[in-house]
């Protein structure tokens, strides 16, 4: 059986702090009610990181990603302090991705330099939509002009990657409107283009109260017409909502769909360490800034239960159109094909999947399925 030294490990840091809450966010962020000890976090950070470190068998980091929240509401010191202690506790990679997640309208362009100057070689941009009116109905704090400016800056920096964001499905959007943003972004051209749809979360405002969507046939309109528009434009389509030009898909979110492993530190932060036994391990953190500043890092620590394991594995590495090389279930699981022999069997049958000797390939049916396909493993 291979080792879990095989297994690729990535960070990712949370900050919880955002200008507003958007209405239909159920990310872990908290409104601003005054300005945060930013520098006294990072601290809390690094030594959260220190605590789990034990975790990891001393393996090498592969990607960063900050994510929040809204991390660029930190100035660039606060980054280069944050990159700084990993560097110093970590095998950080030569060449590893350093993604920052930043909103149009907490940017400029000494901001992306000094993150840029700090490691920051990858942004992505908070776009959502073009149209101002929709920003408004989303509860954004940034107008259409904001993200233009945010993007042409990315792009100048020319970093090693930029990703825009952006909603469809929007309430009342027609076809036309979900195309114009679309075209807006295409314009703008980023290297990777995340393009996913707005679906209503409980316990979000959206939640409770609930705005007009746009009807079935009409989001498989707007789906099949971006497709297009998006493939025509040279992005390839790699996993569910994820968009990339050959060569720039986000290392850090395919490791997490390839069921690779991730130490997770700030606040409501989640896990997934592989232990040299091939226990998988996964820690949550505390959700709260209050309680994480004072020194209260985790949650709660488990192990996941090998019976669970098939169905989590499947989660990820399916959202992914590549094919899955059978030995990757093995590696990152720990567990032997033949625990899994009938499920495949079934899927197969029910023309999900197809197989060769080393991978399984996700079928256009099983694409449309997705759901049914992941039922078979529970």
């Amino acid at each position: 059986m291979p080792t879990n030294s095989q297994i690729p490990l990535s960070l990712y840091v949370h900050i919880p702090w955002c200008v507003q809450k958007c209405p239909y966010c159920d990310f872990n962020s908290h409104k601003l009610k005054q300005q945060p000890d930013y520098a006294g976090y990072i601290d809390h950070l690094l030594r959260d990181l220190d605590n789990d470190l034990p975790l990891t068998n001393g393996r090498p980091i592969s990607t960063i990603f900050i994510g929040g929240g809204t991390p660029s509401l930190l100035d660039a010191p606060f980054i280069e302090q944050l990159i700084s202690g990993i560097k110093s506790r970590t095998s950080l990679l030569p060449n590893a991705e350093i993604t920052l997640e930043a909103n149009p309208n907490s940017v400029d362009t000494q901001r992306f330099k000094g993150y840029q100057a700090a490691g920051v070689n990858r942004i992505s941009i908070g776009v959502q939509s073009f149209s101002s009116d929709k920003l408004i109905q989303l509860g954004r704090v940034h107008n259409q002009q904001e993200a233009e400016t945010a993007a042409q800056l990315a792009h100048a920096l020319k970093l090693r990657s930029f990703n825009l964001d952006l909603m469809h499905g929007l309430p009342t959007q027609t076809l036309e409107q979900a195309l114009f943003d679309l075209e807006k972004a295409i314009e703008m051209a980023p290297p990777h283009l995340s393009w996913y749809q707005l679906t209503i979360e409980p316990n979000t405002l959206f939640g409770s109260k609930p705005p007009i969507l746009p009807s079935d046939d009409l989001l498989w309109d707007i789906y099949q017409a971006g497709h297009q528009l998006l493939s025509r434009a040279g992005y390839q389509q790699y996993e569910t909502s994820a968009y990339a030009k050959p060569g720039y898909q986000c290392q850090h979110n395919l490791n997490y769909w390839r069921f690779g492993d991730y130490l997770g530190i700030g606040c409501g932060a989640h896990g997934k360490l592989t232990q040299a036994s091939s226990e998988i391990i996964r820690t949550v953190k505390t959700r709260h800034p209050q309680g994480y500043m004072q020194g209260h890092y985790e949650e709660k620590r488990y192990i996941v239960p090998a019976d669970e394991l098939p169905f989590e594995f499947f989660m990820n590495r399916f959202r992914l159109f590549e094919p899955t090389p059978k030995i990757d279930f093995e590696l990152r699981t720990g567990l032997s094909l033949s625990v899994i022999k009938s499920p495949i069997e079934q899927a197969i049958a029910q023309h999900y999947l197809t197989e060769d000797t080393d991978f399984w390939y996700l079928t256009e049916h099983g694409k449309l399925f997705l759901n049914s396909l992941l039922e078979i493993f529970l």
